[in-house]
């Protein structure tokens, strides 16, 4: 996005990737953003969908069994979450 010069399609959904993100109003995001608050939550439903699938891809390079992958994905947020 960055390099398309749209980098601010990412940074200003970017905190929806957290559940602090969650508390924040879309409708600023959405006049930030020229668009409206139904486009805020499908740019933020498929920021969330890319980066799950990135973190997965990322874990499946890392394990030798691809059945460890949930295991580890699981360790992962649970480590996130403090626990």
């Amino acid at each position: 996005m960055r390099d398309g010069g749209k980098g601010h399609h990412f940074d200003t959904p970017k905190p929806w990737l957290t559940a602090d993100g969650d508390a924040t109003p879309q409708a600023g995001a959405a006049a930030k953003l020229g668009i409206s608050e139904d486009a805020v939550k499908v740019a933020v439903h498929r920021l969330r969908k890319r980066f799950r699938d990135a973190v997965k891809a990322e874990i499946a390079q890392t394990v030798s069994d691809l059945g460890n992958g949930r295991d580890e994905l699981e360790a992962l947020m649970n480590a996130l979450r403090g626990g």
